[in-house]
């Protein structure tokens, strides 16, 4: 998955991107409400965690904006503005979930985690497809109870196909699944990743169908 941290603490922001990074999501951070719009108004993201304390514009301007424009994306708030009044204020604003700093990143990762699957259609951290189990939090795959040995990168692949059973996945979507913004990687990358994979899956039953032109396909059962 996709994520942007807006966060003008560069040890926070530092932190909360390597956490995200180590279980294979490509993240993008910056510091400024106007980078934030910016970011928001020209890449897809599948979730955004959003500091409301900015030093320019405001976080709650920020998350005005993308909604004024009608974007869906689950934005969570995370913020050092505790009082009710304040949870109150950005959810009715459009936020999907509020946390207070101080934080547990465990917490942190969790809460993205649900409204990463929440915006996809999907609910359980536990996916199944067939006789394949991925465990969205611990970052596992199992075939008939064994684990598999994945990479991150190739575990995000699987995390993508999964919660898009029978829809055909863009190389291109995936490609911003796998890579931050600054990433010097070209589409042909995702091509390794997806064939690494496959080799991997298969003998689990997992048909990976590549439909020229289109993107990838994973097989419903």
């Amino acid at each position: 998955m996709r994520i942007l941290v807006v966060e003008d603490s560069v040890a926070l922001s530092r932190t909360i991107s390597e956490a995200f990074r180590a279980k294979g999501h490509a993240v993008d951070a910056v510091s400024g409400g106007d980078d934030a719009d910016a970011a928001l108004r020209t890449q897809p993201y599948d979730v955004v965690i959003l500091d409301l304390g900015l030093p320019d514009i405001d976080g709650t301007e920020v998350l005005r904006r993308l909604r004024a424009r009608r974007s869906r994306v689950p934005v969570l708030v995370l913020t050092a503005r505790g009082e009710l009044q304040d949870r109150v204020a950005g959810l009715n604003l459009g936020a999907d979930d509020y946390l207070a700093k101080p934080f547990a990143l465990e917490e942190l990762e969790a809460r993205a985690a649900a409204l990463m699957r929440r915006g996809v259609g999907g609910s359980e951290a536990v996916l199944a497809h067939g006789r394949l189990r991925l465990d969205t939090a611990a970052r596992i795959a199992t075939a008939d109870g064994a684990p598999l040995e994945l990479t991150r990168r190739e575990l995000a692949v699987l995390e993508a196909l999964l919660l898009r059973t029978g829809q055909v996945v863009s190389k291109q979507a995936l490609f911003e699944t796998l890579f931050d913004v600054d990433s010097e990687a070209g589409l042909n990358a995702v091509e390794i990743y997806v064939h690494r994979l496959r080799k991997k899956v298969e003998p689990a039953g997992l048909r990976i169908r590549t439909i020229r032109g289109l993107g990838y396909l994973l097989e419903a059962p």
